[in-house]
């Protein structure tokens, strides 16, 4: 018979440890949110409840010009890093070719070097090239350091994959496209969603790669932000800001429940 496991002990110092790093962690966002419903502009004190600055946030144009070009380039950045990365994770994961080694751990060099070099590295290679900054050079930037994180995760899910699987999908009939499309992908698809919300999460907060390959007419939020930071942030960026949390939260919700549902039918 086995033996029964003995109920842990409740000991208030680690439950006083754990909140003490999930208000570290938390704290900022909630004064954030807080601060959204403010009715001073100078966001030091909080003087009164008020909803007015998610309705003023619309008009100011540049404030929203450049949240639109974030969701842009964050969500093509994500598709194309997603196909990429899929693709290249399966190229290393079935053949068999020189120079494999190699190319699996110049994946990592994007993660490990410093952004700050990684960025002069991009504007480099742009210029070399005459190329003017512009969304397109900046999608091509996001999509080189987002592309990594799907290829590592899609890896780490094809690391017990069954390729007896596809094997019998080929012998009832099926051809390549069909046995990937109705195989393959739906068994690697918790991993391709979960690189796709790394690759989504790098693009929308990026500041030093986006500050060096931007063009003028393709300046993200947090670039915005931060060149408001000399003068003071105004409370519809908190606004703005709120909104944002809110759509990553439904987002990731949204994806832990197509992963549960594809674990459950696997």
């Amino acid at each position: 018979m086995k033996k029964k496991r003995k109920p842990r002990e409740f000991r208030p110092g680690s439950v006083a440890y754990a909140c003490l790093i999930y208000l570290f962690l938390y704290l900022p966002i909630f004064v954030v949110i807080a601060f959204s419903f403010n009715s001073s502009k100078m966001n030091i004190v909080f003087e009164e409840f008020t909803v007015e600055w998610y309705f003023k946030m619309f008009d100011n144009r540049q404030l929203m010009d450049s949240f639109v070009n974030t969701v842009i380039v964050a969500g093509v950045s994500t598709i194309l890093s997603v196909i990429i990365g899929t693709l290249c994770a399966l190229g290393l994961y079935r053949f068999e070719f020189k120079l494999k080694n190699a190319i699996s751990s110049s994946l990592y060099i994007p993660i490990v070097i410093p952004e700050l070099v990684f960025a002069i590295a991009l504007l480099s290679f742009f210029s070399a090239l005459h190329v003017s900054m512009s969304m397109v050079t900046l999608i091509i930037a996001h999509v080189t350091f987002s592309m990594p994180f799907v290829v590592i995760t899609v890896r780490a899910r094809l690391a017990g994959f069954d390729r007896s699987i596809e094997e019998a999908a080929r012998d009832l009939g099926a051809n390549g496209f069909r046995t990937f499309w109705r195989v393959t992908l739906p068994m690697i698809a918790p991993g391709v969603i979960s690189g796709g919300m790394l690759a989504l999460t790098m693009s929308l907060d990026d500041v030093v790669v986006s500050f060096f390959t931007a063009g003028p007419e393709s300046t993200t939020l947090p670039l915005k932000i931060l060149g408001m930071v000399r003068k003071g942030v105004s409370p519809d960026v908190n606004a703005l800001s709120t909104l944002m949390i809110v759509g990553t939260i439904a987002i990731l919700l949204t994806s832990n429940f197509i992963q549960e549902r594809l674990e459950r039918k696997l």
